[in-house]
């Protein structure tokens, strides 16, 4: 048996004492594991994700954004300014399951749905935005809507929380996408069927 698998057992059968020494193993997949075994016996702490947001390693900093999304502890504001992207795009979206606009937290999102390099963080970012709901981040939303084809139809999504008029006109542009999905994601919302364009779009 591998130490790694050993560790998501311990998770299963009561082992705190395997899954938190394997926090400190020479293996970063054995140390993502062993957050994912505390996480399910419930002895996950606070320092215990603030050592893993700071590992050398991306996927243990990846995996500790991922518990934390059902954490309100610690802040996420670190992950977000991560330098790998993949780790971003896992922070945001652990942002989005918080649904809270912790002090600079919106900012932050805004800054990377807006100009982030990679179009996953960005993505992410503007979905976290909208399950957040803050009016802070309705324009970086609706300058999403010109973004690429995934971004766009992740934007309209993002809408739906937002009761304000640029919100509903946005959505009602959305229906003449050129991509069939933010015309659908659009329609989703309440918007009217323009009519039939074919679900294949590839531009």
């Amino acid at each position: 048996m591998t130490h790694r698998r050993a560790v998501a057992i311990a998770g299963h059968t009561g082992n705190m004492k395997s899954a938190r020494a394997a926090l400190s193993d020479h293996d970063p997949a054995v140390r993502a594991t062993a957050l994912g075994a505390l996480e399910r016996l419930g002895e996950l702490t606070e320092p215990d994700l603030v050592a893993a947001f700071a590992d050398v390693a991306p996927s243990v900093r990846r995996r500790a954004a991922a518990v934390a999304a059902t954490h309100h502890w610690p802040p996420l504001l670190g992950l977000l300014n991560d330098v790998e992207a993949s780790v971003v795009e896992v922070a945001a979206w652990a942002a989005g399951e918080r649904q809270r606009s912790d002090d600079g937290l919106v900012d932050v999102l805004c800054s990377i749905a807006a100009g982030h390099d990679d179009a996953l963080c960005r993505e992410s970012a503007v979905a976290a935005l909208g399950a957040i709901g803050d009016n802070a981040g309705l324009e970086t939303i609706l300058t999403a809507l010109s973004d690429k084809a995934p971004i766009r139809r992740r934007a309209v999504l993002a809408l739906a929380p937002f009761d304000d008029p640029r919100a509903d006109a946005a959505i009602a542009s959305a229906l003449d996408d050129r991509d069939w999905q933010v015309r659908q994601a659009a329609e989703d919302l309440g918007g009217q069927n323009t009519g039939e364009r074919g679900i294949i779009d590839q531009r």
